[in-house]
């Protein structure tokens, strides 16, 4: 028989966290699932790290060539998944405690929702916590998935958060057509728009766990390129959703998606700041 959840993680270079990650899962207490997990020609020892789940039978190791970003490993674990519920949880963020549970009973109690969303923590390298909770908190309600997706483009950011805070119903994500990488800082909120184009979010108040931030996400350069892409995916959906994305919405998305990416920026400067000191503080 197929698990009630299939839980995915697409591995690359994650040997410092990957380890944490996988722990995170297997330790929820929630048995009814496979962990699939696809290392994508890391360069570091991802690999070897994973070899310690070798012989549990809840974990199937895979291999995926080296080439097609992130796109092509987001989808080489979801085809693998045989579960009625799919989660993906990237190879350096962390799940709390029942999280798994609370999605499964979220959409169980929801037969019309497509997909469970919950907010998150950002944590740094050593998962301290640095903003303790962000994202769209939905109050437990299921929300009509067209509202979801006007309030997403309107924020000119993505209130659904990262891959592991959302859950989907694995028939609904498969039949929207899996992972979206049209615009690819956008792959996990198109996605998510594309399947709520079939049902509703029922929205899990409870923290699904701790976002990563890593010194990759300084840069100016992505911070205007995750504008520019934001800008192109509104305007794809509002031609996708012309009933649902209208004029008024594109342009106050497109607004603060500038705004979104300055402010982005200015956070990322104050947060690697505190990181530094905090790592110097831990090793004199």
């Amino acid at each position: 028989m197929s698990p009630r959840l299939s839980v995915v993680i697409p591995a690359f270079n994650n040997a410092d966290y990957i380890a944490e990650t996988v722990t995170s899962i297997l330790e929820q207490g929630f048995a009814d699932l496979e962990l699939i997990i696809a290392d994508h020609g890391s360069s570091d020892d991802t690999w070897g790290v994973l070899h310690r789940w070798s012989d549990d039978d809840r974990v199937t190791l895979l291999r995926t060539p080296a080439g097609g970003g992130a796109h092509a490993n987001w989808k080489r674990v979801s085809d693998a998944a045989t579960g009625e519920y799919l989660r993906l949880v990237p190879g350096d963020d962390v799940l709390f405690p029942g999280t798994l549970e609370q999605h499964v009973a979220a959409l169980d109690a929801a037969p019309g929702a497509v997909l469970a969303s919950s907010p998150r923590s950002l944590v740094d390298a050593s998962t301290k916590t640095l903003i303790s909770r962000r994202g769209a908190d939905w109050g437990g309600r299921v929300v009509p998935g067209s509202e979801a997706v006007r309030a997403t483009v309107r924020a000119g950011t993505n209130v659904f958060g990262e891959p592991f805070c959302v859950t989907f119903r694995r028939d609904a994500f498969v039949a929207a057509g899996g992972w979206d990488d049209s615009f690819p800082y956008l792959i996990d909120q198109a996605s998510y728009c594309r399947v709520l184009a079939t049902g509703d979010v029922v929205g899990v108040p409870s923290l699904a766990g701790g976002f990563r931030l890593s010194t990759t996400q300084w840069s100016v350069a992505l911070a205007a390129e995750q504008s520019r892409q934001a800008r192109g995916w509104h305007a794809a959906a509002a031609r996708a959703w012309p009933t649902v994305v209208r004029p008024r919405d594109r342009r106050l998305g497109d607004l603060r998606a500038r705004f979104a990416a300055q402010t982005r920026r200015l956070a990322y400067v104050v947060l690697k700041r505190r990181m530094t000191a905090a790592a110097a503080g831990s090793s004199s």
